[in-house]
């Protein structure tokens, strides 16, 4: 496994995995989540490029972006010029307490060094009322069918080190002061590949996911010569081979009790 990954060097082709699934029911959860606030002051913590600030600035005041990459933040201030985008650490959020309706992070919360600490701050930035939402895979779950998973077999594991389960998260919520704490589903993927067909998707390059970017060269490489065998193996025997993609992305919130 590669030690960490860069994101100032996976910044210029980041927004590429949007092409390859278009997240609809992330965006619903967020825009609903965004209204039942009153579209006040809304953080996104681990804001990549701004593909979710693009889409909340609509229907919020005031949005704010932090990420650690400056490369990330740098094409996230080409596509949204009105938003406050901050270099800084998940753990230590540099703002005034009480100063947020909404904190959220989409496939960010795993890459935080301290988790818990992004809670207990993201508690302290909330308005009574105010809602942290945490969106991401939860490979505990074994829900999950993915080629990735099949054919570069190290990255199920790694997966298992890095993500919190839903119900994990969900207790550091309860524990950090959180109310009427939930945890459910809040998108679930479902585009399979049909033989050479996955060749050509942006999830399966080199940093076309988290998952991938890990891997070494090498392990990369021999994940990639698997399934180009096992296309070649499918089109000489005739047989339609699917390469599943039945992925869920859940949605762990909780809200700040009215003071």
């Amino acid at each position: 496994m590669s030690e960490k990954l860069n994101y100032d060097q996976i910044a210029p082709t980041y927004d590429q995995r949007y092409t390859a699934y278009t997240y609809d029911g992330v965006g619903a959860a967020l825009f609903s989540l965004a209204q039942q606030v009153g579209a006040g002051r809304i953080l996104e913590v681990g804001c990549g490029t701004g593909h979710w600030l693009t889409t909340l600035r609509p229907v919020a005041r005031s949005v704010y972006g932090l990420d650690l990459s400056l490369g990330m933040l740098q094409r996230a201030q080409q596509q949204q010029k009105d938003c406050a985008l901050i270099c800084g650490r998940a753990s230590h959020l540099p703002f005034a307490a009480a100063a947020f309706d909404l904190v959220f992070c989409v496939n960010a919360f795993h890459h935080f060094a301290h988790p818990r600490s992004f809670i207990a701050e993201a508690r302290r930035l909330l308005r009574a009322e105010g809602v942290l939402a945490i969106i991401g895979m939860d490979p505990h779950s074994g829900r999950d069918q993915w080629c990735i998973y099949d054919y570069f077999p190290e990255t199920r594991e790694i997966d298992l080190g890095r993500f919190p389960s839903g119900g994990t998260i969900l207790d550091w919520m309860a524990a950090a002061g959180f109310d009427s704490v939930e945890w459910r589903v809040a998108e679930r993927i479902v585009q399979p590949c049909v033989g050479r067909q996955v060749l050509e998707s942006p999830i399966l390059q080199k940093h076309g996911t988290s998952q991938l970017a890990l891997l070494t060269d090498e392990a990369y490489a021999a994940g990639m010569a698997r399934i180009t065998a096992a296309v070649r193996k499918a089109e000489e025997s005739g047989e339609r081979l699917v390469f599943p993609v039945d992925v869920s992305l859940t949605i762990v919130k909780g809200s700040v009790r009215a003071r």
